[in-house]
């Protein structure tokens, strides 16, 4: 059974800054694609940042310059580094991995339990 578990959320002020890891573990064969997501209070799950296993980046325009999303392979983690925070980036935040777990079977999504990052002003 595969595990998404994300740490690293908490307050921090505007303009200051955080670092998200999400570790997959489990029955693991290979991890395609990685990324991250995020929730605000009444609104809809919207993607942040993505990256491929080849290390291929797409990020949403909101927090291109401030946030950089990156993976270790060998740990099968991603990580997202948030500088520069802004009160709107207030949210929890999901890890999201497509994963295959035996070889020649299909790749399913999966998703983190969640971390809440608030930014103060």
């Amino acid at each position: 059974q595969v595990q998404l578990v994300e740490s690293g959320g908490g307050l921090v002020q505007a303009g200051g800054s955080l670092r998200l890891s999400c570790a997959a573990s489990g029955s693991i064969f290979s991890i395609n694609a990685m990324g991250w997501y995020r929730q605000a209070p009444g609104k809809q799950r919207e993607l942040v940042a993505t990256i491929t296993s080849g290390g291929g980046t797409n990020s949403a325009d909101s927090v291109k310059g401030r946030f950089t999303i990156s993976r270790d392979n060998a740990k099968n983690t991603v990580y997202l580094q948030m500088n520069s925070l802004k009160p709107e980036d207030t949210a929890v935040y999901y890890c999201n991995a497509i994963i295959q777990e035996r070889r020649l079977r299909p790749l399913f999504n999966y998703w983190g339990q969640g971390t809440q990052v608030t930014v103060s002003s």
